[in-house]
């Protein structure tokens, strides 16, 4: 195997060429004049490493019998806080993450097949499960359940995802694209409504059944939704699309649905390839019928965090600006925090996941943010795995660890932008398009805002 990464101080040279780099070209036009219709040479660098450093986590933290995903590890060599604790969210990053190094030839296709099938072979075979859905944390090693943890309805989703990336990706693999199907065909989608007609539950115990919680407000649920509806063998109806609450947001000058994280607009779009979808004649957020324009919603969310930090964050906190901005949920100084999205109870921290997870949406402003932290911080907070998962320029302290998820949607994230390749190996599936088809979500090309930017060699 190549080496995967680049030293700190080259990195830093790429990306003080900027101005003299040689522009990539664009895939197809953009209907945002903001947006940029080049991607750099110091861009493309500043991606790539990023994106290598990534691919690390997922290499140097899976469990190669069981194929499980770490949930978090100490960025230096420490002992890490949680020893051996799995996440099956991340193992579906981490999936997704081999396909990606194997396509850029950072890891040989048989070394990604290798880890790809060990996952397969033990959520085949091996894993806990309940009606086809497993639990959201596990022991690496063993697959044993953890922390009483939940049989989770959106982590299983997440884990999905992956799986149905993967069995795209090696569709000449019989092997893999049988396990792939048995384990997505296993899953019973009506099981987990609770008897709803609309709402998934967040999940289920044997100790107390299932969860209070539901799937009933608009956030990371699209791809639960997006696999419920386009299952061939236990599918829910297709009108419960849109049922769920859309809650309107008036943030900085921006109007969206939205009111979470910024996560909550990343991780399903990560895969579900939504730029060209929408419903006929529906603008950003019409407020008037239950249809949003989730893509170009997303981007609002996006520049509206940005304009935040930039124009009223900036007073209590003079470190953030327009070009260092961005949470989500993260770990703090004070434990993992779920920022929300009106802001109340930042402390100055920065999250660069808030940025990379969506280069995707909005590179012009994202791609700045990731280059400034980068040149302004160093080695304090760019290292094995590329970003520490959180810090605060203010006080100085910097999150010991990484985490899997955050990991998982910068590199996605990024590699949609660059290539688009997440999207397309996700939406070859013929369930997920069919999924959206049956939701209404028709193809309307050259309305959305869609950045994909190629670079050479890339294609």
């Amino acid at each position: 195997m190549r080496e995967l990464l680049k030293s700190v101080s080259f990195a830093l040279v790429l990306l003080l060429t900027a101005e003299n780099a040689r522009p990539r070209a664009l895939d197809r036009g953009m209907a945002n004049p903001e947006a940029p219709k080049t991607l750099s040479e110091a861009d493309n660098d500043l991606l790539d490493d990023l994106s290598r450093r990534s691919v690390r986590y997922f290499l140097d933290h899976t469990n190669p019998v069981t194929g499980l995903t770490l949930d978090r590890a100490p960025e230096a060599d420490t002992k890490p806080r949680y020893e051996g604790v799995a996440s099956i969210a991340a193992t579906g990053f981490g999936l997704t993450a081999f396909c990606i190094a194997a396509d850029h030839r950072w890891i040989s296709r048989e070394v990604a097949r290798e880890r790809v099938l060990a996952a397969l072979q033990y959520f085949a075979r091996k894993a806990p499960e309940e009606r086809g859905w497993f639990y959201h944390f596990v022991d690496a090693a063993t697959g044993e359940r953890r922390w009483h943890s939940e049989v989770s309805s959106i982590d299983t989703a997440l884990l999905l995802a992956g799986i149905l990336t993967a069995r795209q990706y090696f569709h000449d693999d019989p092997e893999i694209v049988r396990l792939a199907t048995e384990i997505y065909e296993r899953v019973d989608f009506p099981w987990m409504m609770d008897g709803s007609k609309s709402y998934f539950s967040h999940g289920w115990t044997p100790e107390k059944g299932f969860l209070p919680f539901r799937w009933d407000t608009y956030s990371e649920l699209i791809i639960l939704y997006v696999l419920g509806i386009g299952s061939p063998t236990h599918p829910i109806a297709a009108d419960v699309w849109g049922d769920w609450k859309l809650p309107v947001v008036k943030v900085g000058s921006y109007i969206f649905v939205g009111g979470g994280p910024l996560f909550i607009h990343q991780y399903s779009q990560a895969w579900v390839d939504l730029r060209d979808r929408g419903t006929p004649g529906a603008s950003l957020v019409d407020l008037m019928q239950p249809h949003v324009n989730y893509f170009a919603n997303s981007v609002a969310a996006t520049r509206a965090e940005q304009e935040v930090f930039a124009k009223q964050l900036s007073r209590r906190f003079p470190k953030y600006s327009a070009n260092l901005w961005g949470v989500t949920a993260s770990d703090s100084k004070k434990g993992y925090t779920d920022w929300g999205a009106n802001f109340a109870n930042v402390d100055g921290t920065i999250v660069p996941s808030a940025a990379a997870g969506s280069l995707m949406f909005a590179p012009d402003i994202c791609i700045p943010a990731l280059r400034t932290m980068l040149l302004q911080y160093g080695k304090k907070i760019y290292g094995r795995y590329g970003f520490a998962d959180a810090f605060n320029p203010a006080t100085g302290w910097v999150s010991p660890d990484v985490i899997g998820i955050d990991e998982g949607i910068s590199l996605l994230s990024a590699e949609n932008l660059r290539t688009g390749r997440v999207w397309q190996w996700f939406m070859a599936n013929p369930e997920a398009e069919r999924a959206l088809d049956l939701a209404g979500l028709v193809k309307v090309r050259d309305t959305l805002e869609s950045p994909r930017l190629i670079a050479p060699g890339t294609q």
